[in-house]
């Protein structure tokens, strides 16, 4: 398959131990904030740990979400929130605007922000397996089912916890509205990439790769739209990528609708379909160009040398040929002026994102555990506000070798 995909970096945190003397009495809040600590800190070591797997990654994030919980909901369901959700500050950067961190005193900042980088993990374990040498098909489908849980995570961060936030996210930060749609539109986007590799490798109906295509060529410009009124400065590089697929998807719809007219003994229509391909084919090339030389959040490739990309456009120009050939031989139809309208749609194929939860409190949570926690024996000089010298680390990532096949350079 051998699919490029463009990956920010995660998001990175302060260190939290979760120590509350005097607050915490008692063997249970103790083993409590213990737990917290351990859990959180082997969760985020699996961010960059290449042997992690979708179920050590939930395993993980649910066990330390569950924990997480007591900060956030009441226990006993009379009030809406638990009276320890504004303890303790949390620190995140965003993946866009390098390390410069948000900081709130919520619990519900530390669930999202946490819950975002989850999402991030399964796009990048999706992006590390799609770009195998000879995936196999089992493997083909835990990327397309990656990227939808990934899709899902995001759009229940963005419907069911963004709202509850007391201090709203500021433009262009990633728990904004618009970001979190993006990355929600991008997975289904790159989640179809996948059905469509699969239904090319399977030679089903042009019609149906020409349709898949088209709206999958639709869900990147819809991601890229959404993107349109943020900075430049951290969003171009993105919208590069976006703006490429884009045209590589419109590119491939033209291709395979012009195989579909050929069948139909529309040879001129075909011919100009494919010339169509043609055009999209060399706006993404340009744009491959482009995402190379734009600095930004990402990695430095030349997608343009992949195999994903240089299979395209020998079936554009070997596709075009042979309509070329036959209308001189059988057809003599006249090429139309006009490039023929995509209006396919596709009834097959097309992906939603995996409804997704956070997991129930934890049972080790109960009445007398939350009763240890003493907010009265605070120190009186617990300030909300961050200390301004705390640095946020930025997570060192692994750097992952393209395969041998892929044609994707790191520069």
């Amino acid at each position: 398959m051998t699919h490029w995909f463009h990956r920010n970096p995660l998001k990175a945190t302060a260190p939290v131990a979760f120590n509350y003397y005097g607050v915490a009495a008692g063997p249970a809040a103790s083993k409590i904030c213990s737990d917290l600590r351990s859990s959180r800190a082997r969760l985020l070591e699996l961010f960059t740990d290449l042997s992690c797997n979708p179920e050590m990654m939930k395993n993980a994030s649910d066990s330390y979400f569950s924990l997480l919980q007591g900060f956030i909901n009441s226990l006993d369901e009379s009030t809406q929130e638990s009276k320890l959700r504004y303890i303790q500050n949390f620190k995140w950067t965003d993946t866009l605007q390098g390390q410069v961190p948000s900081a709130q005193q919520d619990a519900v900042f530390e669930l999202i922000s946490m819950g975002f980088n989850v999402a991030l993990w399964y796009t990048k374990y999706a992006s590390r397996l799609a770009g195998k040498e000879n995936i196999t098909e089992d493997e083909a489908k835990e990327v397309h089912r990656s990227l939808k849980i990934a899709a899902g995570i995001f759009k229940h961060l963005k419907e069911s916890h963004i709202p509850k936030l007391i201090t709203p996210a500021e433009k262009g930060r990633d728990l904004e509205a618009r970001l979190l749609e993006a990355y929600v539109v991008q997975c289904q986007a790159e989640a179809q990439e996948v059905t469509i590799a699969r239904a090319i490798e399977l030679k089903h109906a042009p019609g149906l790769i020409a349709a898949l295509a088209y709206e999958t060529a639709n869900f990147y410009q819809k991601a890229d739209h959404t993107l349109s009124s943020l900075e430049p400065a951290y969003s171009a590089k993105w919208r590069k990528y976006l703006h490429l697929k884009m045209c590589f998807y419109t590119a491939y719809a033209y291709c395979y609708h012009g195989q579909t007219l050929l069948a139909s003994d529309k040879c001129g229509e075909a011919i100009r379909s494919l010339q169509e391909a043609e055009k999209f084919y060399a706006k993404a090339e340009a744009l491959c160009k482009e995402y190379g030389e734009t600095k930004g959040p990402g990695p430095t490739v030349k997608p343009s040398g992949h195999l994903f990309f240089r299979k395209l456009g020998n079936l554009v120009k070997n596709t075009l040929e042979k309509c070329q050939r036959e209308n001189g031989f059988i057809y003599f139809q006249k090429i139309p002026a006009e490039a023929p309208q995509l209006e396919l749609k596709a009834n097959y194929g097309l992906v939603e994102p995996v409804p997704f939860e956070f997991p129930p409190t934890s049972v080790h949570w109960t009445p007398d555990t939350l009763a240890a926690f003493d907010l009265t024996k605070r120190p009186k000089d617990d300030s909300t506000k961050p200390k301004p010298e705390e640095v946020v680390k930025p997570v060192k990532e692994p750097d992952i070798k393209p395969q041998k096949d892929t044609g994707c350079y790191i520069s």
